[in-house]
């Protein structure tokens, strides 16, 4: 059976460079398409931008260029942080590209012809910055502005001629999906929200507009642009070359194991999306996972509140793998999570100068001044060793079952948990002690070096450049790297040499 995995971050909208909260579910996305690679999966990892509406057309205005251009600007800027963070996507999609017309026009006359869409007319709350319709009972008024209750941004009233999706129809069917496919949507908590909102009633939902211009046309009455959340939904079978359905892509890898996204969002894809796919006969990705937020004080980095954190200037300060440890270590998935320079400082300081950096140093300097820049030999181990060693072979099955489960947090934790039990076995060991004791010696350092290996490759996703180095010292290439692996305590051959390794992380002066 073939192993395939397709995962997608947010289709991101450029209508502002890239913050902090775009580079944490892109670091999040790329953690799991490094991990199914070295699991023997063929990953397909796709990103891009979505390009059209109100919203962009507004801010090209603002800005006097076409929306075209605007967005040729902007978005190159998320294309270059996909390089900044060092991201394995095999595609970066735009919306603005033929392919993808193609497609939004090819499922429109789908729906259309399945008699899923009909014309008629739009009263109501809309969101320019959201790209959203709310009902009354989604709004509140603070200071004589009308403002969406979720996100706090602000609502005009529309008054338009527009088609609908006959979404009401597909109250039941969703329901009925959910049950059936109860890890649709995580985590629980997301999951519980989307089924309440479900169950108390689902609208018609209008999915064109007259009165902007900048989007794809409707196949069938041009003075309309089809919505753009329609249109943006749609990159992620685009990417595939839908709707050619017999496509290698489409066919190996629709449906996608897993749209990551922020919560913000978890509406269009856990309620439109699956009912636009299931009217077209398609069928729905197999999970939506709804992070949280990305804080800066108490408050989620915005434009408007003006307190983004650029992750391109993170990275020149602290460089890139400890940026990416941080954020997926410290923001628990799933939840908010509040970053901060000294919380960051004290993440490279703790867990990556002291803990890994200073492992790798200390067993390879070791190594070198007393058996010389090779595998030692070893016989059998001892109970302390093998107390160690088996770790991996112990929690491997539940490592896979998490890492199915999108749960970063119970992977990092057993990483940081084997860190910690590896410099205490290290110093425990005391190998300086045994240098009439040739045989335990060598088994010390040689266990200690399959550690190094055994962490490295749980690293890797984590921060691929940093763990690549520490892999070097056994001459493993990226290529070469196989988590399963992790369960061999005598991967390392005595006839192999080891390559020395320089500091790792730099310590942060307070």
């Amino acid at each position: 059976m073939n192993k395939n995995f397709y995962i997608t971050t947010p289709i991101y909208y450029p209508s502002a460079k890239p913050h902090m909260g775009h580079a944490y579910s892109s670091i999040v996305s790329d953690f799991f398409a490094r991990l199914k690679k070295i699991q023997g999966y063929e990953v397909f990892f796709l990103t891009g931008t979505d390009e059209h509406g109100q919203k962009i057309q507004r801010a090209a205005e603002i800005e006097k260029k076409d929306p075209l251009k605007f967005c040729d600007e902007i978005s190159k800027t998320f294309e270059n942080l996909c390089k900044s963070l060092n991201l394995s996507n095999n595609d970066f999609i735009r919306t603005t590209e033929e392919r993808h017309k193609k497609s939004v026009e090819h499922l429109w006359k789908v729906l259309e012809d399945k008699n899923e869409i009909y014309l008629s007319k739009y009263s109501g709350w809309y969101s320019v910055s959201d790209e959203a319709f709310y009902s009354n009972e989604e709004i509140e008024e603070i200071e004589g502005i009308k403002k969406s209750k979720s996100s706090g941004s602000k609502v005009e009233w529309v008054e338009e001629e527009s088609y609908f999706f006959k979404l009401s129809k597909w109250q039941e069917p969703l329901l009925k999906f959910y049950e059936e496919n109860p890890k649709f949507i995580l985590p629980e908590s997301r999951k519980n929200e989307v089924i309440s909102f479900v169950k108390g009633g689902l609208k018609d939902l209008s999915i064109s507009r007259k009165s902007f211009t900048w989007g794809i046309k409707v196949p069938s009455n041009t003075e309309h642009v089809i919505y753009v959340w329609l249109d943006a939904l749609t990159n992620y079978i685009s990417a595939l070359n839908y709707p050619n359905k017999n496509d290698k892509l489409y066919k190996k890898f629709w449906p996608a194991d897993v749209h990551i996204i922020g919560k913000d969002i978890l509406r269009f894809h856990a309620i439109y999306w699956p009912a636009f796919l299931l009217a077209a006969d398609i069928n729905p990705p197999k999970r939506v996972y709804g992070h949280g937020w990305i804080l800066s004080g108490d408050e989620k980095m915005s434009k408007s509140k003006g307190n983004i954190l650029d992750p391109l200037e993170i990275i020149n300060q602290y460089g890139l793998d400890p940026l990416r440890y941080y954020l997926l270590k410290e923001v628990s998935f799933g939840n908010d999570g509040n970053i901060s320079n000294e919380k960051l400082e004290s993440c490279i300081n703790s867990d990556l100068a002291n803990n890994y950096g200073n492992l790798c140093q200390r067993v390879i300097s070791f190594c070198e001044k007393n058996i010389g820049l090779k595998i030692p030999e070893i016989n059998d181990f001892e109970v302390e060793d093998l107390q160690i060693l088996d770790n991996y072979k112990n929690n491997f099955e539940d490592l896979e079952i998490h890492i199915d489960n999108q749960n970063i947090n119970f992977y990092l934790n057993f990483i940081v948990e084997q860190l910690f039990k590896a410099n205490k076995y290290f110093n425990d060991q005391e190998p300086w002690k045994k240098k009439d004791n040739t045989k335990r010696l060598n088994t010390i350092v040689y266990v200690s070096l399959e550690i190094i290996r055994k962490i490295s490759i749980l690293l890797y996703p984590i921060i691929p450049q940093t763990a690549l180095k520490a892999l070097n010292i056994f001459n493993i290439k990226e290529k070469d790297i196989k988590f399963s692996t992790i369960l061999n305590n005598k991967y390392l051959s005595s006839e192999d040499s080891i390559n020395k390794i320089g500091i790792l992380f730099n310590k942060i002066s307070k």
